[in-house]
């Protein structure tokens, strides 16, 4: 992997993730979660239910790309982006500050995207907030024997939708022709590589299940030490993704599935320790 995208792709990882674990952590204190399907976050129906939510709405998104015309989808996607970093900006300004204010800020840079809609930096930064908020709050509301069960089914889904059906890929080409905040993008002198947002979330929820059980085992900063060592796993995996993609320039790849095997090695050896 060519020095010009590894730094990029690790800056990218280590701001959302710190940044994640950070709004993971308050959220923990101020026993904040969402109900998915029940109110028992140890309950693995939970983790169907998010799956069933995931795929319908991967299929509305191609209906959408395939029915309707350019320009309209382009106002209906952006308004389904801007809900969603309304909605996750929020979440994360207010762990800050608990205040209306927050939520005029989050209006600001709503209207910002929409302004400066083909800017890749904002669309980054964009992209970390909502991965920041997003894998927190899925985290902190499921156990995680759920996060790790809607993780392989994530993983497999991954698979299937890029080498199988590939509906993955025509879904990710029209995300980024349209420079949406779905995906990071990483530009280098040859090409400009995409990283889906998920492949962000799902460490992060796997991390901020972990940190629900560390914090109260441990005291501060030790209670992060499990969380990070799953991170680092998952950094891993993305490595090896990036690096074979970046050889192979337009070949599309799931980075989901060998995070995956990676986080949950991490996590049994840190069983076996006793941690």
């Amino acid at each position: 992997m060519k020095k010009e995208l590894f730094l990029q792709l690790v800056a990218i990882f280590v701001i959302t993730q710190a940044l994640g674990l950070f709004v993971a952590d308050r959220l923990i204190q101020e026993q904040v979660s969402v109900t998915i399907v029940n109110d028992n976050p140890q309950d693995v129906s939970n983790s169907a239910g998010l799956f069933v939510y995931i795929i319908f709405g991967t299929g509305l998104l191609l209906l959408l790309i395939k029915f309707l015309k350019d320009k309209i989808l382009f106002f209906a996607l952006k308004a389904l982006e801007s809900i969603v970093i309304f909605g996750t900006s929020t979440l994360v300004f207010s762990v800050f500050y608990d205040s209306i204010l927050m939520v005029f800020f989050a209006i600001i840079l709503v209207a910002t995207r929409l302004v400066f809609y083909k800017n890749v930096l904002l669309r980054n930064v964009t992209s970390v907030i909502s991965t920041a908020g997003a894998g927190a709050l899925i985290g902190v509301s499921l156990g995680i024997i759920p996060v790790i069960v809607f993780l392989i089914a994530l993983s497999i889904y991954d698979y299937i939708a890029v080498f199988k059906t590939k509906h993955m890929v025509t879904l990710a080409k029209s995300i980024t022709a349209k420079n949406l905040s779905f995906t990071y993008a990483l530009p280098t002198k040859e090409h400009q590589f995409e990283l889906g947002t998920g492949d962000l979330v799902m460490p992060l929820a796997f991390a901020a299940s972990v940190l629900t059980t560390t914090k109260l085992a441990y005291a501060f900063p030790y209670y992060f030490i499990p969380p990070i060592i799953i991170l680092v796993a998952s950094l891993i995996g993305l490595f090896l993704t990036m690096g074979y993609l970046s050889n192979r320039v337009g070949k599309a790849l799931p980075a989901l599935p060998p995070q995956a095997v990676l986080m949950i090695i991490a996590f049994i050896l840190l069983k076996l320790v006793g941690v």
